[in-house]
């Protein structure tokens, strides 16, 4: 697909407050390694994750995007008038119904025009909700949208961790549990405009591509099993494997929809999964590593607010300078590849 009119008018992130390290999660798993004799460190090694973060027990991940939301309208010169929809874009849902959204548009005391409504993903929601809302701003529909996300993964690891303490597992049976206790929490907020109603130098999404790979739709699964708690197991080597694969074609898509070569972008925004991900896409690409821009080491994986959120702090280091092109790429379970380029 193809934009032309829309850009990225500003960006908004909350860090939660609690750190939690590689080293503190080996440490409440101690029983389970020494039986295991798996050796210390091991975790933050495989992934290069350090820490993440979390908010306390009971914090909605309404909340959470209502912060990131609200320190967004806080700097941003649109009024709350101005902005005609509102999505919230997590995996993390208050609820089956009514929308998060609805919470959200509460909290922030949004006018009754603004419409609302919530796209779950997994990983990539974020990305669908600025190709739905691009799309709508592109027609005319729309002037302006706010995208929120909020995830909290720490049900996802106290039930993790529990598990793996509890049940008598082999090296071979923790393996669908492991990508659980790479998952963070963090909360991430865009607003889309019409260009002719922002700032001139607003970062101008360009358009992109994006491929389906529903054969892999069951090598990541996770339900809820109660209100404050989550289980998932994911084959980690095959949903690898299988989302490097969708990702180079999404790429080949990707190069002849805006007629960019591998050497084109200026810095790369990935979904941050961890290392190994990390090394294996750039290198099955044949893309420069050193002009990725990493967030996972300090918060783990964010689920669908992993790429905003990434973005939002590369501007903020200086990484993302005027005219610079960006590609955003994101793989959510499913599968689902979509990849984005951005005119910073």
């Amino acid at each position: 697909m193809k934009l032309s009119r829309v850009v990225i008018s500003d960006t908004a992130v909350v860090i939660p407050p609690l750190p939690i390290t590689s080293a503190d999660i080996e440490e409440q798993l101690k029983p389970t390694y020494e039986r295991l004799r798996l050796p210390e460190g091991r975790l933050e090694l495989m992934t290069g994750i350090e820490c993440r973060h979390f908010w306390e027990p009971g914090f909605l991940p309404s909340q959470a995007s209502a912060e990131a939301g609200q320190a967004l309208l806080e700097k941003s010169s649109v009024a709350k008038s101005e902005i005609d929809i509102l999505i919230h874009c997590g995996v993390c849902r208050d609820r089956m119904e009514p929308a998060t959204a609805a919470y959200v548009h509460g909290l922030l005391q949004m006018p009754p025009s603004c419409q609302i409504l919530d796209i779950s993903n997994a990983c990539l929601g974020f990305v669908n909700a600025m190709i739905l809302a691009g799309g709508l701003i592109e027609s005319g529909q729309i002037r302006h949208a706010l995208l929120v996300s909020g995830e909290n993964g720490r049900p996802l690891l106290e039930h993790t961790i529990q598990t793996l303490l509890e049940k008598d597992l082999t090296r071979n049976g923790i393996k669908p549990y492991f990508a659980n206790l790479t998952i963070g929490a963090g909360a991430a907020a865009m607003l889309l405009s019409r260009d002719d109603l922002a700032k001139a130098e607003a970062p101008r999404l360009l358009g992109g591509a994006v491929r389906t790979d529903s054969e892999a739709n069951k090598l990541c699964q996770g339900d809820s099993i109660g209100m404050d708690s989550l289980e998932m197991l994911t084959d980690a080597e095959h949903l690898l494997d299988a989302g490097i694969a969708l990702a180079g074609e999404t790429w080949k898509a990707f190069e002849d929809e805006l007629s960019w070569s591998q050497s084109t972008p200026d810095c790369f925004v990935c979904h941050q999964v961890g290392r190994t991900h990390q090394r294996r896409l750039f290198d099955s690409l044949g893309l420069d590593r050193s002009k990725d821009f990493t967030t996972f080491e300090t918060m783990g994986n964010v689920g669908s607010v992993s790429l905003p959120f990434t973005f939002h702090q590369a501007r903020q280091a200086g990484k993302i300078q005027q005219g610079a092109k960006v590609a955003l790429m994101g793989i959510g379970s499913g599968l689902s590849c979509a990849m984005l380029g951005v005119e910073g």
